[in-house]
């Protein structure tokens, strides 16, 4: 009978101290300052609230970018460039041609970044239709190829002007 005696002691001594243990564990943590969850410090929120707050908070960011854009719009719009007429973006300004045939116009020896192929179109070069198009720096844009009678329709993203 000695022998399940010292199990129960034995027994009873591991769950003492695993009890022991675990409210030192517990009186650590609220003394670094952690809270638990769900309590007044740590407050359990749904999902719902947390999608709305960053809802609003995106929202409230693209304000600012839309107020401090410099005239530009996130929007994209559409534009028609009449025949010798030069569409001139600003820096960073997206242009997709839509119908026509357009060639890259730049004041120097550099071009535009067509981002669907990856590849840089030289001034003078032809701008493929449906390709994203960024101009890295003002002064460059897209015209009419001279070769044809008619202007071109354009998607632009960003403050734009129309040069003869």
């Amino acid at each position: 009978m000695q022998k399940p005696k010292k199990i129960a002691v034995w027994g009873a001594t591991a769950v003492l101290a695993v009890t022991l243990g675990t409210i030192g564990i517990m009186s650590t943590a609220e003394a670094d300052g952690t809270s638990n969850p769900g309590s007044v410090d740590d407050p359990i929120v749904t999902k719902g609230y947390v999608d709305a707050a960053v809802a609003k908070l995106v929202k409230q960011e693209m304000e600012k970018i839309g107020s401090t854009g410099g005239g530009g719009s996130a929007k994209l719009e559409v534009v028609t460039v009449p025949w010798g007429t030069k569409l001139v973006v600003a820096d960073g300004g997206e242009i997709i041609v839509r119908s026509g045939k357009a060639i890259a116009y730049s004041t120097d020896k550099n071009g535009l970044s067509d981002l669907t192929d990856g590849l840089d179109i030289n001034p003078g070069k032809a701008v493929g239709n449906n390709h994203l198009i960024l101009n890295p720096r003002g002064d460059r844009g897209v015209e009419a190829d001279p070769k044809q009678s008619k202007g071109i329709i354009v998607l632009v993203r960003g403050e734009y002007k129309l040069l003869q």
